[in-house]
């Protein structure tokens, strides 16, 4: 240890002697990544879950190896009493590591390894490095490697991910419920390619964006067992080399009751080395559901087009100024926030899909990118959805009689005459309809014998956009 003067300590490793603060609590495997990887600027710290699971993971491995009597009693406590600091945000600033880091997270479990063992020594009553009493390798990282702990790092940072974006996704999809709660009765026109199609309610069409939000909510659901098939005690190729045998079950069962989560232990160690099935699995789930808020994104965006030459079905809230040359123009700027926060979402995929793609033999090297892609899209998703919900959907007011007027208007609902008269005369009906400027209606009292009241009811909107009986909040009626 250096004086106060010069403020530094002297650490070593197989590639040599390197000066490190005084005052932090990382070492020297740290301070060789910060040298080797000023990249994205973008640290593990920004991902405080992977930071709070890393320490969960080693403070399950600590009670493992003094449970297996692989470390003592004193050494393990202090272990753990640091992991659970770390777990609980303390210590988040001595997490340096750019997420671009290579050496498939080596860099990111030295880090983790060094400020625990460095915290357990000060709770001990020792210096920060004096590694002869708690080792960041031979303590804190006993029985384990990078590769095996930071993947399971990773897998549980994305569950706690999913918490927050769950939450999200149900209060988006409450939104659309009560929006389309509003809006059950009135009708409006369906479009099919752009086109003029058939009746339907608002109320439907607000409530197919919440249903498509469940379906997401299920699949976040299904990825939670997948994330928890870990690989502890394999070490580092899946062969369990420097691990005891028992270790791997003791390590998952101390997991599973700190995390209350269902872990479990991969049936192949040696395959679940190089399995990115997970990651696949979550960039999918979000995927899709970028793909859903994109759907309700652009879809807003057309009803709310115009108001002179659009669809003018809606407007979306007005927040801001939409021109810095025509007055009063307003853009649906929050679809528009929406549809790019999908966008990189897109192409988180496109990375997640590549990096898992180029794993090699025993391992894949690039875990790192893949967490810190699907961490930050789903917190990109996560804030996204709020946005859309408080400061659009909530907001919309449903412009009723430009819907009703569409709907009494279209040539297509002469579709429902078809069952009665034919598709030809039917046909003929809609052509006439458009010529004469007329509605359906009037045309067909002229050009068919069914009785005033008949038609009256085969042409109603309302009942023609019921034909399933379907209606808000998956009622029947």
């Amino acid at each position: 240890m250096t004086n106060e003067t010069n403020a530094t300590r002297i650490e070593h490793d197989c590639i040599g002697e390197m000066a490190v603060p005084a005052n932090v609590y990382w070492g020297i495997h740290t301070q060789r990544a910060i040298g080797n990887f000023p990249v994205s600027g973008i640290t593990d710290s920004a991902h405080p879950e992977l930071i709070r699971a890393y320490a969960t993971v080693k403070r399950a491995c600590a009670s493992a190896n003094e449970e297996l009597g692989l470390i003592d009693a004193d050494k393990a406590r202090f272990i753990r009493e640091a992991c659970v600091e770390i777990e609980g945000g303390k210590l988040a600033d001595q997490f340096p590591v750019d997420v671009m880091q290579g050496g498939a997270g080596t860099s990111s479990n030295m880090n983790m390894n060094e400020v625990i063992a460095n915290r357990a020594l000060e709770l001990a009553g020792h210096a920060r490095g004096d590694y002869a009493y708690i080792h960041p390798n031979d303590d804190v990282n006993e029985s384990q490697s990078t590769n095996d702990t930071y993947p399971a790092a990773c897998k549980l940072a994305l569950i706690d991910a999913i918490h927050p974006l769950a939450e999200a996704t149900k209060r988006l999809a409450k939104a659309f419920h009560d929006l389309a709660d509003k809006h059950i009765n009135d009708v409006t026109l369906g479009r099919t390619q752009l086109q003029d199609a058939v009746p339907m309610t608002y109320g439907q069409e607000f409530h197919a964006f919440a249903t498509l939000l469940k379906s997401d909510l299920a699949g976040f659901e299904r990825l939670v067992p997948q994330l928890a098939q870990l690989n502890l005690g394999a070490t580092a190729i899946g062969t369990g080399i420097c691990a005891d045998l028992r270790f791997r079950r003791a390590a998952t069962e101390h997991l599973a009751r700190i995390t209350g989560l269902p872990i479990t232990a991969a049936p192949d160690p040696v395959a679940a080395m190089t399995d990115m099935g997970a990651y696949v699995s979550t960039s999918a789930a979000l995927k899709n559901l970028a793909v859903h808020l994109k759907k309700a994104a652009d879809d807003l965006r057309l009803l709310n087009s115009g108001p002179r030459a659009g669809f003018n079905d809606l407007d979306v809230p007005a927040r801001q100024a939409g021109s810095s040359i025509m007055p009063a123009k307003v853009n649906p700027v929050i679809p528009e926030c929406v549809n790019q926060c999908c966008f990189m979402v897109f192409g988180m995929d496109v990375t997640v899909n590549w990096a898992v793609a180029e794993g090699q033999l025993q391992l894949n090297a690039f875990d790192p990118v893949m967490v810190h892609e699907l961490l930050t899209g789903m917190s990109l998703l996560t804030n996204a959805m709020d946005v859309f919900r408080v400061n659009c959907i909530e907001g919309i007011v449903v412009h009723t009689k430009v819907g009703r007027a569409h709907a009494e208007s279209t040539p297509s609902i002469a579709a429902a005459l078809n069952h009665y008269i034919g598709y030809e005369r039917g046909s003929a009906i809609a052509a006439e309809a458009v010529r004469s400027g007329r509605t359906v209606r009037e045309v067909a009292g002229e050009m068919t014998d069914l009785p005033a009241d008949q038609l009256d009811e085969i042409l109603d909107p309302i009942r023609l956009a019921r034909g399933l009986g379907q209606t808000c909040r998956e009622h029947q009626e």
